[in-house]
């Protein structure tokens, strides 16, 4: 029996709650390494490919999650879009757990990956605000990006799909996100992933940020999608 067959034979006896577990920590996995392993590449040569690199890798790598993983999962690789879907009743309060769960496994993964592979500069491509700014100006921000992702997200699927345009998308709109808002806030969008660099890395004073502001985005979101289409 080749790999292939063995690999797809272990596949079909997951359950789909398994399949949607393995999803979400693969596509994590994927969208972090881009996500912040552009950071640290972009660090290692001193800013030369700056922040169009920074915004276009993630892209594709949102992308790539979304074409492989969304009939799956539904593709989420973040904590705050799955609390997202569970405001507007996509999955359920028993599947929240093993989202975050993966989520946070695959973003962990990630982060000991870039170090190991790519390198630690920048604390690991770990998110960071930019405090020129004025904090409530900072978190409003990170709010807007966060929400800007979920309408997307939610405008997929209601659309069902966009006849086939649903990665480019929604990692557009993560990419368009980054290279317009992250001189400010960091553009996270991602409480994952901004958690596993900024853990592994020991800089983790700017966390907070991460794990309310982009929650605040999504939900509020998601509570006009509900109340539109219920």
């Amino acid at each position: 029996m080749s790999k292939e067959s063995t690999l797809e034979s272990v596949i079909d006896k997951l359950s789909t709650n398994q399949k949607k577990f393995v999803a979400e920590i693969i596509g994590t996995f994927i969208v972090v390494v881009l996500a912040t392993g552009s950071v640290v590449i972009d660090a290692k040569l001193n800013g030369i490919l700056g922040l169009p690199f920074v915004a276009f890798a993630p892209f594709v790598g949102v992308a790539i999650g979304v074409y492989l993983f969304g009939k799956i999962s539904m593709a989420h690789f973040n904590p705050a879009v799955s609390v997202g879907f569970l405001i507007t009743k996509h999955i359920t309060r028993k599947l929240i757990a093993l989202y975050l769960l993966a989520e946070i496994v695959g973003a962990f993964l990630a982060s000991l990956f870039v170090s190991i592979v790519i390198g630690k500069e920048a604390n690991l491509g770990a998110n960071a605000p930019n405090y020129s700014y004025p904090l409530p100006l900072i978190f409003g921000i990170e709010v807007l990006a966060s929400a800007l992702l979920m309408a997307v997200i939610l405008t997929v699927v209601y659309r069902k799909g966009l006849k086939g345009f649903s990665g480019i998308v929604i990692g557009g709109i993560v990419g368009l996100d980054i290279l317009f808002l992250a001189f400010i806030s960091g553009a996270s969008m991602n409480p994952a992933r901004s958690l596993a660099p900024a853990l592994l890395s020991g800089v983790w004073t700017d966390l907070w940020l991460y794990w309310t502001a982009t929650f605040v985005g999504t939900s509020v979101i998601a509570l006009i999608y509900r109340k539109k289409f219920e």
